[in-house]
């Protein structure tokens, strides 16, 4: 071969190692857009533009209903990110801000625990705001209530609101705030592709929100049996801020638990007061029926004693036998001490030798 040719060859070389190394790039940049495109092993979907999370945790002390009802909402709601228990501090509103924006979440739902009894809910927008403190009461879990309805797990759910939210204003921003907690965004990547069920909020009338989620059975004919869990809120405050800020509301009907208790308390307390009143007031008109003493003639023809004088005679009797108890067991106590105090003598003057032993031992036999 003559060197033109090698050369020739030597670029032929040098232009096909040079293409397969673009492609071997192209492939790397392919399969690194799959990793992108994945997330815990599930695709990416370019339409999914709603990137809200919700922050879900608890303080410590928590009821163990209160854990079960976070276990449920977390099966029902994949864009829910839960975090460790929450010690409660002072700066409990910066703390909270701090852990979802850490968390890239854009709402927050935390339950705090008093006395081991009272769950309170807080929700919170974290981006400037509202927030809303509420009692939790009437709390069941899905284990708990054993319902014969059933979901998909990441299904997304239905939002049904009741007409009278729309009424009010804060009642209306309550109905935001959880429209945007609820709600599952489109095309989450944990989510799936199906509408199964529908969450319920339902107004009473002293404006407490009722929850209930429902599988939808028939679509036609509107067939809904009940899934779980359940619980009512109880709304006390609303805050411009996220976990703080102007009141923006304030819930005049409410009253703290601790109300009720005190109230309750007080009544046993009143109860118990009055019947040691009725007891004592019971002896006195005893006492005073004794006292009184009316005429007995029949007693004074045939020398027979009253009722009462029959009484008065066993009280008297009663006494005097009392007296007499009282005389023996003093005799017999002084009979001890003088038996006690002998011995003792007897054993002085044993030790000191002026009695000998047999002697002694048949005085002390006497």
């Amino acid at each position: 071969m003559s060197d033109n040719e090698i050369d020739q060859n030597e670029n032929l070389m040098s232009v096909d190692s040079s293409d397969e190394d673009s492609n071997d790039s192209e492939d790397e940049e392919s399969s690194m857009k799959g990793q992108k495109n994945e997330v815990g092993n599930l695709k990416i979907n370019k339409k999914w533009t709603d990137r809200e999370r919700v922050l879900l945790l608890c303080s410590r002390g928590s009821v163990a209903r209160t854990r079960h009802l976070i276990n449920d909402l977390k099966r029902l709601m994949p864009h829910i990110r839960s975090e460790a228990k929450y010690g409660k501090s002072k700066s409990m509103a910066d703390d909270l801000n701090e852990m979802s924006e850490l968390a890239n979440c854009t709402k927050c739902l935390y339950f705090e625990s008093r006395k081991g009894r009272d769950v309170y809910l807080w929700m919170s927008h974290i981006d400037g705001g509202p927030s809303a403190k509420f009692l939790v009461r009437n709390l069941h879990s899905m284990n708990e209530l054993n319902m014969i309805g059933n979901c998909l797990k990441g299904s997304r759910p239905i939002l049904s609101f009741d007409p009278k939210f729309d009424e009010k204003p804060h009642l209306n921003i309550i109905k935001n705030l959880l429209f945007n907690i609820f709600k599952t965004p489109n095309h989450h990547p944990k989510s799936q592709p199906f509408i199964d069920h529908v969450f319920n909020f339902a107004l009473t009338v002293d404006e407490n929100i009722w929850f209930r989620n429902y599988q939808i059975i028939n679509e036609k004919e509107n067939e809904l049996q009940e899934i779980g869990p359940r619980f009512v809120l109880q709304l006390i405050r609303i805050f411009d801020g996220s976990f703080c800020g102007a009141v923006l509301y304030d819930n005049p009907e409410y009253l703290s638990p601790n109300h009720f208790r005190r109230q309750l308390k007080l009544q046993k307390a009143a109860e118990f007061n009055l019947k040691n009143q009725q007891k004592e007031e019971q002896k006195i008109k005893e006492k005073i029926i004794r006292e009184v003493k009316l005429d007995d003639p029949i007693g004074e023809i045939f020398n027979t004693k009253s009722e009462d004088n029959k009484n008065n005679d066993d009280d008297e009797n009663m006494e005097e036998e009392e007296v007499e108890k009282e005389e023996k067991k003093k005799k017999i106590k002084i009979k001890n001490n003088q038996e006690l105090n002998a011995a003792k003598t007897l054993r002085r003057k044993i030790l000191k030798g002026r009695i000998r032993k047999k002697k002694a031992k048949k005085t002390i036999k006497k």
